[in-house]
Formats: C-alpha cells, sequence, structure tokens
C-alpha cells in the first residue's frame, strides 16, 4: 500500500478504483471492478473495461498508468498487449487491469469466469454515473444488484427474526 497525499494510506480497492475513473475519462465502456482475492490467490482486484479501437485501448493504458503513477506513486510491475492491439493488461500486483477492444471482450468473457466475485458499485464509490453498458454486461451487472439485494433484505429479516 502507498500513502496518499493526504497522509491516507490507500488501498488495493482504491487502486481499482483511480484505474476505473481514469478508464471513465477517456470514454472506456463496460466498466467492471470484480473483487476476486477470495476467488483467486494472484491478485485482489480486476478491473475489467472495453475500448472501441486499438488506439483507444492504447489512450485508456497510458491514462491509467499515469493517474496510478501520479494519484497512488504506483507503477505496473508488469504490461503485456496483443499484436493486434484487441487486448492490454496492466498488472499491479494486488490489481490487474485488462482493457478490451468488444470483440475479444466478448470471447474471452473475464468477468463471467469470476462470476461469484463481488462488483463494485461504480456510481456509489467511484461517482462513475454515466458509465455505458453493453446488453450482456447491464444484463450481468442487473443480475447482481438483484442478488445483493436479496441477500440484503435476507439478512434484514433474519435480525429481525
Amino acid at each position: 500500500m502507498t500513502e496518499h497525499a493526504t497522509g491516507t494510506e490507500l488501498t488495493p480497492r482504491d487502486y481499482a478504483i483511480i484505474a476505473a475513473r481514469a478508464a471513465d475519462e477517456k470514454k472506456a465502456t463496460d466498466i467492471i471492478v470484480q473483487n476476486v482475492g477470495e476467488i483467486i490467490s494472484v491478485t485482489e482486484y480486476f478491473v475489467i473495461v472495453t475500448a472501441s479501437n486499438s488506439r483507444q485501448v492504447s489512450a485508456i493504458i497510458d491514462a491509467i498508468e499515469e493517474a496510478e503513477r501520479l494519484q497512488a506513486n504506483l507503477k505496473p510491475l508488469h504490461r503485456e498487449e496483443t499484436r493486434d492491439g484487441s487486448w492490454e493488461l496492466l498488472d499491479y500486483g494486488s490489481v490487474v487491469i485488462h482493457v478490451f477492444q468488444p470483440e475479444t471482450r466478448e470471447y474471452y468473457r473475464l468477468e463471467a469466469l469470476w462470476n461469484d466475485a463481488p462488483v463494485l458499485d461504480l456510481a456509489a464509490e467511484a461517482g462513475i454515473t454515466d458509465a455505458v453498458y453493453s446488453d450482456r454486461v447491464a444484463a450481468m451487472l442487473g443480475e447482481r444488484k438483484v442478488e445483493a439485494a436479496d441477500l440484503e433484505e435476507s439478512r434484514q429479516d433474519a435480525e429481525l427474526s
């Protein structure tokens, strides 16, 4: 963890939110932050976003890298990219960021592989209120919100009993 300019320590969750905001500022779509730490041991968060073309993939990756460096004093441990620019990855250890073109994201469906992982509410936690989602990702997120609401209702019922 690194210390923020305010003196508070930033967490992997904060790093993921910084990445999501930077991606949103570059007009990324289908922005999802999954807390995969309980499911896989190699990282705590996946940030998965979509870019419309290879130039936007690179622009989003560059913006995220700059935001992490400036806001969290963080540099990636590793950066990977495909030859055709359809997928780039930044690995910060506790956070791994994937930026896909639509066809590649649809093919790999990483967010579906880790379907049990909680998804951050980016409107509440990152202030991202005008995010654009494809039908598939919007449906997945809608199902998760229903599940979360059902769990909360069950928890409240149990407390009342």
